[in-house]
């Protein structure tokens, strides 16, 4: 019997067969490829634009604004959504394509889904070059689409139609691969994307990818089990990876049988409650006073999902136990082999459950438990007296601005972040209280995050109240989306925190020696100096000319009002705040690698250096 056969354009057959893609994990199905993310110019207009429309009863479309924020959005949306659902983006050729790059290389560093489909020159050459091509003199089929090559996990380009069926396969594989996800990229040449083909019908069938949890092999679960039997010290830094895997009761089921206390870095943050007993806060560069002393006396290191960044490890300088040893469980082997760990390669649901079992009976001394319990309240007092603000009629510092947004969210409100001086307030003094709560984009640290991943978390979650808290900087890198959120009805909220400059990089920039240079907001005057007043810049204003209510606050008390009326409103709305830049946040616990001048002659810079050369001299190579 013959195999019926759909005549379709290359486009046409695409967005059919993503339509039909679904993921599974225990036993809940949903869609893959949930919508496509599109702005559209020559190169996908006639393509993946017409097939959109020939296809919208089954394929639903959202209009961006900008190449990178799409990607933002989707990689917000996966990210709310587990992994296990996410979104199509497509562009044109030439610019459109290229403004990908960013945006894909956040999603391939944070291990989170997003398809990108940008344009592509003509593979037929019919023209050449045509507009937006990029010449090469030596190699004719480079176009700036290979720009996207390292930040994907998978890449092709589709030079013929049925090329497309084992590629396309090949990136749904990726896709749902908890290991290997991250951006995939199809580039599709624009003559191919219209050109016609007999695609087989079982090319369209509904496919249901089973997302995996790898069992732990026996011989490295006993192994590890015997590391965390042996240490008197051992502590638990929980990553991302706990929450990709929602494996946070597991975590709290180990925690709470053996007692050994929880740090987290900031994709892991929210893993425990952060009032449960074993919760520490976030360690490292960022971490709290108790997570980074226990780093720092810890005799074994259980990672959990998590890449050791250096903002986690101090860059080297944090875990100084002459004897300190690294268990690392992590569904990837790269990661797992970090810091010459005792390696558990494994789904991080499967491997906590198997670990607890492993240990049972097994619980840390109680002289321990006491210690970090003991830590957990000191700094607990820390956090209070730095989001506490006495004076309803005083300007909000930072952390005041973080204790008027804690008082007024709900367990399931979604606060979102990603550059700027917030991450290190957050990380240190926000009391996550659900898994999904804390959203800090920090493997990339991208400017600009913020509000496009707010609109990708509210499409995921329609129901919850999302806020993206965004600084000046920040703001003004991309704020575009605002419109998108307008556009399609979605109450986002934006906290618009200004401060006049590049808060974080410029007490970096002091800490360095560089003298806060270039870091602030003032007038030029004639001779090339900086005034000291700011800039008559009005960004709530920008806000609300891009469709927002804004609400405006000049002390903490009308701060919380706006932030109350923000919550309950079913609009985007904006709250826009001045902050003391006198901050009242606690200071750095640990160190952060930044090389300073080796020569110098200007004496910040010297004294900096000398800062430098005694920091630098405690790191360590864990072999």
């Amino acid at each position: 019997m013959s195999t019926p056969t759909h005549r379709l354009t290359t486009a046409q057959a695409l967005v059919r067969f993503l339509a039909a893609q679904y993921t599974e994990r225990d036993g809940v199905r949903q869609r893959l490829i949930a919508g496509t993310w599109g702005i559209f110019g020559h190169g996908n207009v006639a393509g993946i634009g017409q097939a959109l429309v020939e296809h919208a009863h089954v394929m639903p479309y959202h209009q961006g604004r900008n190449e990178q924020a799409m990607v933002h959005a989707a990689v917000g949306y996966a990210r709310q959504r587990g992994r296990l659902s996410a979104q199509a983006v497509t562009t044109s050729i030439g610019p459109g394509a290229t403004n990908l790059v960013t945006g894909a290389a956040l999603a391939t560093i944070n291990r989170l889904p997003v398809l990108l489909l940008p344009g592509d020159y003509f593979a037929a050459h019919p023209a050449d070059p045509l507009l937006q091509q990029l010449e090469h003199p030596v190699e004719a089929d480079v176009s700036v689409n290979d720009t996207l090559r390292p930040v994907s996990r998978y890449f092709d380009r589709i030079t013929r139609p049925e090329a497309l069926i084992a590629s396309a396969l090949n990136a749904m594989r990726v896709l749902t691969d908890p290991a290997e996800t991250g951006a995939v990229t199809l580039a599709l040449p624009q003559d191919v994307q219209a050109e016609a083909c007999d695609w087989p019908g079982e090319f369209f069938a509904e496919r249901v990818w089973r997302v995996r949890r790898p069992a732990p092999d026996p011989a490295e679960l006993a192994a590890a089990a015997d590391a965390i039997r042996s240490a008197s010290r051992p502590l638990i830094v929980a990553g991302g990876g706990v929450h990709h895997s929602a494996a946070e009761d597991a975590l709290r089921a180990l925690a709470d049988a053996t007692g050994i206390p929880v740090a987290s870095t900031q994709a892991g943050k929210g893993s425990l409650r952060h009032d449960h007993p074993a919760d520490v806060g976030g360690i490292g560069h960022t971490g709290t006073a108790v997570a980074d002393h226990l780093a720092r006396t810890a005799d074994l290191v259980v990672g959990v999902g998590t890449r050791h960044t250096d903002f986690t490890t101090a860059s080297g300088t944090l875990f100084q136990n002459p004897g300190v040893r690294f268990v690392n469980l992590n569904i990837t082997a790269f990661d797992a082999h970090k810091l010459a760990a005792t390696t558990l390669v494994c789904d991080a649901r499967a491997g906590l459950t198997s670990l607890t079992g492993a240990l049972a009976g097994h619980r840390v001394d109680a002289a321990y438990q006491a210690e970090y319990r003991a830590g957990k309240e000191r700094w607990e007092r820390v956090v209070e007296a730095a989001l506490r603000a006495d004076d309803d009629s005083a300007v909000p510092t930072q952390p005041q601005v973080l204790g008027a947004l804690d008082a007024v969210v709900g367990d399931e409100d979604v606060v979102i972040n990603a550059a700027g001086s917030l991450p290190g307030d957050l990380h240190k003094l926000w009391r996550a209280r659900s898994p999904r709560q804390y959203h800090l984009e920090y493997g990339y640290s991208c400017m600009g995050y913020e509000i496009p991943a707010a609109v990708g978390v509210q499409q995921a979650a329609p129901d919850t109240p999302v806020w993206a808290l965004v600084g000046d900087g920040t703001y003004l890198m991309m704020p575009t989306e605002i419109v998108t959120a307008v556009q399609e009805g979605l109450p986002v909220n934006v906290v618009l925190v200004q401060n006049h400059g590049y808060a974080s990089i410029g007490g970096l920039s002091e800490s360095v020696g560089a003298e806060r240079f270039g870091t602030a907001y003032r007038h030029r005057v004639a001779d090339g100096s900086f005034t000291g007043a700011p800039l008559p810049v009005d960004l709530a204003a920008n806000a609300g000319s891009l469709g927002m209510d804004v609400l405006r606050a000049k002390s903490v008390g009308e701060l919380r009002e706006a932030l109350r009326a923000a919550r309950a409103s079913d609009r985007p709305t904006c709250v826009y705040v001045e902050t003391d830049p006198a901050t009242s946040a606690p200071p750095a616990e640990a160190w952060w690698d930044v090389p300073v001048a080796e020569v110098a002659g200007r004496e910040p810079a010297v004294l900096a250096r000398e800062h430098y050369d005694r920091e630098a001299a405690r790191r360590r190579r864990h072999l």
